[in-house]
């Protein structure tokens, strides 16, 4: 097999889920603080439209796991989604965290020196157009900085969408499953990374998956023998909840 050259890759090894794992409300600002706190320095959240084409901060379409709101995010108003309670389900010490949004998330990263993986999470029929509008709100917010923020997403339109939009800013191929058209896919889409479920990698498979000029990402690593395994691989990146158990410096 042709030997391709890998990518710059500026990122750090160590990715902290949604913010700071499981240990505060995911997404939400005070838990890429509390990330920060452990000494991650990137970060992946979760990014989709409101109604009026903010890109909101959230994993899943609908509001009611993370918030005490009800229905699509996608069918409210910025202006409405940003009064509602994002922390009180997760402890009472976070009560009245409101939900995030990427320009605010931008200017916390930069201010910080932080990176951010995005994962581009479009309400169902939205695909396109959500990695359209979250790569262009990508580009003007990091315009000018030498660090550029990794866009990801399982929905292969979305990363059409995002490459149409902003070609210069790296992507990455989401999949938790391995099918005999990853690779190729991830090359039709001109990712720079491929960013798999732990359960899917192998020696064999990251390899040739780097020989393709794919970077390698992990997720979600929480265990201390898996992650060794997946660093003895040489995978590029770990993506994990256990901002308590990981030192982010780590080899």
């Amino acid at each position: 097999m042709e030997n391709s050259v890998l990518p710059d890759w500026p990122y750090p090894r160590w990715i902290a889920h949604r913010g700071a794992g499981l240990l505060a409300p995911e997404n939400t600002l005070a838990a890429f603080r509390l990330g920060a706190q452990y000494g991650y320095r990137m970060f992946e959240c979760d990014a989709k439209l409101s109604a009026d084409q903010v890109v909101v901060l959230l994993h899943d379409a609908d509001l009611a796991r993370t918030s005490n709101g009800q229905g699509l995010a996608g069918e409210h108003s910025w202006a409405r989604l940003s009064q509602l309670d994002a922390g009180r389900w997760h402890s009472p010490a976070y009560a009245g965290e409101p939900l995030g949004n990427l320009q605010s998330l931008a200017a916390f990263c930069q201010a910080n020196g932080h990176h951010l993986n995005i994962e581009i999470k479009p309400t169902p029929g939205q695909e396109r157009h959500t990695g359209e509008r979250v790569a262009e709100k990508a580009a003007l917010w990091w315009a000018g900085h030498a660090v550029l923020p990794l866009l990801t997403s399982f929905q292969a339109e979305a990363l059409v969408g995002a490459r149409a939009t902003a070609p210069h800013l790296p992507r990455g191929l989401l999949r938790h499953q391995w099918d005999d058209d990853v690779l190729p896919l991830a090359a039709s889409l001109a990712c720079q990374a491929l960013v798999c479920h732990f359960s899917l990698w192998t020696a064999e498979r990251v390899q040739e998956a780097q020989q393709r000029g794919l970077r390698t990402l992990s997720y979600t690593v929480n265990e201390e023998a898996m992650a060794r395994q997946l660093l003895a691989w040489g995978v590029d990146g770990i993506i994990t909840d256990r901002v308590d158990l990981f030192k982010p410096d780590a080899a």
